[in-house]
């Protein structure tokens, strides 16, 4: 059920809870590539390994860290694609598809899209 207000010739407008509700939905899944996005920005990056070092020893790095990249950053590609089709059918083409009066309230209410992931680091952090 979505609110709706009148406007000023008396016809009903739809508010904006169905496009935040669904918005919020998507961000359930998306916690996965925000959250690979977010390992490849505050582990990989910033690393401090030297691969080609003459002596590894000498270099302070953590292997793990490399071993694991190839396969996180597919795993990012893999779902991110999948979020940015899942955002283009369900904020771009289902708003066009229903002939919606105001379709950028969808496109507006997306960013409400990485909310459960803020929420989810910031209990993390405490």
């Amino acid at each position: 059920m979505e609110a709706t207000e009148d406007d000023e010739r008396g016809r009903r407008r739809p508010g904006l809870l169905a496009p935040a509700l669904a918005n919020l939905a998507l961000g359930v899944p998306a916690i996965v590539p925000l959250y690979l996005t977010y390992w490849l920005l505050t582990d990989y990056l910033p690393s401090d390994c030297d691969a080609f070092a003459s002596t590894p020893q000498l270099s302070n790095c953590d292997y793990h860290t490399l071993d694991h990249a190839p396969v996180l950053m597919f795993l990012l590609a893999l779902t991110g694609l999948m979020l940015l089709l899942t955002l283009l059918a369900v904020d771009v083409l289902g708003p066009r598809r229903r002939a919606e009066p105001r379709p950028g309230r969808w496109l507006a209410m997306a960013t409400l899209v990485p909310v459960p992931f803020v929420v989810l680091l910031c209990l993390a952090k405490t």
